[in-house]
């Protein structure tokens, strides 16, 4: 597998091998492109408030998810809180893999985008979910620059492409670990 330079995800896009929404050509790096953050995330809590939050990998009923919006001034991340948070822009591609990571100036004051979903499916659509941690309080705003996308050229067949739990996302979604579904498409050539 090779990565994709910024001039050829500039020609891919133009092709329409790589759909990125909405596009800003000066969030092209040498060999990625700049996301940025929505204005909302998501926190796991407890669904009764007198007992312990445990998640739980085949079922969702102990726990309830709040939602809100960050505001113009910002918001302060807090460390040992998971916050589920949406790019603005949604990717697509069938013949190239996207994956995701934080930027370096984000790392640097401690902020984590990603737990391990980082990598994407041929033939995903939708915008990311942003699995969100700290190591320290950090003030975020809506559209800052957290983390980049980058397309890896696969090695073999492609015409298994992805069609699960979340596909077509236009918002953070929580896991559906719980849920079986899981599909491929055949044939995309």
């Amino acid at each position: 597998m090779s990565i994709l330079t910024g001039k050829q995800i500039i020609e891919e896009i133009n092709s329409g091998n790589i759909e990125i929404e909405p596009f800003d050509i000066n969030r092209i790096n040498p060999n990625s492109y700049n996301m940025r953050i929505g204005d909302r995330l998501k926190v796991y809590r407890p669904a009764d408030p007198s007992t312990d939050m445990i998640l739980d990998t085949r079922r969702t009923t102990n726990v309830a998810i709040d939602e809100f919006t960050i505001p113009e001034d910002g918001f302060i991340l807090r460390p040992g809180i998971l916050y589920l948070g949406e790019t603005v822009e949604r990717t697509f591609s069938r013949k190239f893999i996207p994956i995701i990571d934080g930027r370096s100036s984000g790392g640097r004051l401690g902020i984590q985008i990603h737990m391990t979903a980082g990598f994407g499916d041929l033939g995903f659509n939708g915008i990311w979910t942003l699995e969100i941690t700290v190591v320290h309080p950090v003030r975020i705003y809506p559209n800052d620059e957290l983390c980049q996308v980058y397309f890896e050229t696969p090695f073999g067949d492609y015409s298994y492409q992805y069609d699960g739990r979340y596909q077509n996302q236009t918002r953070a979604t929580e896991s559906r670990i719980a849920q079986s579904k899981r599909g491929l498409i055949t044939d995309v050539r």
